[in-house]
């Protein structure tokens, strides 16, 4: 294998590149800002596709496909969604090339140019609010839960593979109700699958939250969100849930008849997650050694190396892995048999290191003499030789194992990094250490900016199920009903 990674307390940022692209997650594209994500990390991309896909679909959703292009019109009609978003859209102006005349290549053809401008969906509230005035006319045509599977292009000036590029991955669901009430249980009850997905799926514990006025989606009367603690000390946002009111049904005259006959504007939602999540995962759970995946996301749970001889040899380990392999495989354990002669053992050990592989397998002419095999763990780097009769079980209680200590060696390291503070000095150092910081605010947009202004810290997220706690700003003093949660953030 190539020379080892940079370790993370010496750069976490060229660490974390290193580990994106030696992993073969993706690589930088032609386009400035956007990614190739390779199959391996397209095949973790799609454990954690499937696995959200299958619930929504539990919670009553339905996947459509929305068009790429927007008119530029519609932007203008929601206000505050046209001024969240303006300074990150693609706009196409020509449908046309032709060959420059004086032998330069090729050019737009002026000719060519579009009747509206259409900008490159950033996200779809838009073109999905005009499209569904045509198919909501009656209370009996609600409600309305759709998600689409999508790329948008947001034209971000700094990129990072995953975290933050011009073009990314992601589902957008967007939902049409009768009541108000309706429509905060849906929000609220997307955030809870979130959650639950981030946890349970991905070994990432979270916070459940409400963003600020000044943080919440363009558009939205309230934005529920999920935040994780990364190991460098940084938030991220993990995923996150608008409630939209009526701004949107509104401005496309979206509107029902009710079951007295009187016409009503819809109460709406939209709610997403993407491909940042990859950034979550690798940030969350790798170390120096390369990417550390939960069991429930790994392309291949475990990896079977065979260790040879010549080719008799070979054949004999091969028939007793081909046999453990089948035996795992029949309870649902992904496994891959790498028997390649292009690489020794020694090189594969620590790809499949590097890879995150949570349980590699290894089989050698001894092992076959004693019934044995040897167990190694990607999250604790141990090792164990195991009889291979009672295997499969051994395995399987191993992958959950793995999976919860995940999550457990998560959650400790959110929990110690997690700090309560009352003074500005206090707040300060805590910021700059890293950590989540739980202080009083006194709920102003302007005590808001100015902390984010003096120390780079965000309110991340005021917390749903925070006790009211009567106390002072850290910043300006003035009283203060709760502690929020603020930190530096990706």
């Amino acid at each position: 294998m190539a020379q080892k990674l940079t370790k993370r307390d010496e750069d976490y940022s060229k660490w974390y590149n290193e580990l994106v692209v030696r992993a073969d997650l993706a690589e930088n594209s032609a386009v400035r800002g956007s990614m190739v994500i390779k199959p391996y990390g397209y095949a973790i991309w799609e454990r954690m596709q499937g696995e959200l896909d299958r619930k929504f679909k539990e919670t009553g959703h339905e996947n459509a496909y929305f068009p790429l292009f927007i008119p530029k019109s519609f932007f203008s009609r929601e206000a505050s969604h046209v001024e969240g978003f303006a300074k990150e859209c693609a706009v196409v102006t020509h449908y046309r090339l032709k060959n420059d005349e004086e032998g330069k290549g090729v050019v737009v053809d002026e000719n060519a140019r579009l009747e509206e401008e259409l900008i490159v969906r950033p996200t779809s509230e838009t073109i999905i609010w005009d499209t569904y005035k045509n198919w909501i006319q009656s209370y009996r045509d609600l409600p309305l839960k759709i998600n689409q599977w999508a790329n948008v292009v947001r034209w971000e000036m700094r990129t990072r593979l995953f975290l933050r590029t011009a073009e990314f991955l992601w589902q957008e669901g967007h939902t049409a109700h009768a009541t108000r009430q309706e429509a905060v249980e849906e929000a609220e009850l997307m955030l809870k699958v979130y959650a639950d997905f981030a946890e349970n799926f991905m070994a990432i514990p979270v916070i459940q939250g409400l963003k600020t006025e000044s943080e919440r989606f363009a558009g939205a009367e309230e934005t529920y969100c999920i935040e994780a603690l990364m190991q460098d000390g940084k938030a991220l946002q993990a995923g996150t849930s608008h409630f939209l009111g009526q701004n949107f049904a509104k401005a496309f005259d979206v509107k029902y008849a009710s079951k007295e006959g009187k016409e009503e504007y819809v109460w709406a939602t939209s709610w997403g997650v993407s491909t940042r999540l990859m950034g979550a995962l690798i940030m969350t759970h790798s170390d120096d050694q390369g990417l550390v995946l939960p069991p429930n996301l790994a392309p291949h749970q475990v990896v079977i190396v065979p260790i040879y001889k010549g080719e008799e040899q070979l054949a004999q380990i091969s028939e007793k892995a081909l046999e453990i392999k089948q035996s795992l495989e029949r309870i649902g354990i992904r496994v891959k048999f790498d028997n390649r002669d292009t690489h020794k053992p020694g090189w594969k050990f620590a790809e499949y290191e590097l890879k995150g592989v949570p349980l590699r397998i290894a089989i050698g002419p001894r092992d076959l003499e004693k019934g044995t095999v040897e167990l190694a763990r990607r999250d604790t780097l141990s090792k164990e030789f195991t009889a291979v009769e009672g295997l499969t079980d051994k395995v399987e209680g191993l992958l959950a194992e793995i999976q919860e200590n995940l999550l457990a060696k998560a959650k400790t390291y959110r929990e110690e990094h997690t700090y309560t503070v009352d003074s500005w000095e206090d707040f300060k150092a805590k910021i700059e250490a890293g950590g989540f910081v739980m202080a009083h605010w006194d709920g102003t947009a302007e005590t808001e900016e100015r902390i984010k202004g003096e120390t780079k810290a965000t309110i991340r997220c005021v917390p749903i199920d925070q006790e009211e706690e009567e106390g002072q700003c850290v910043y300006s003093g003035a009283p203060s009903k709760g502690r929020v949660v603020f930190a530096k953030a990706y």
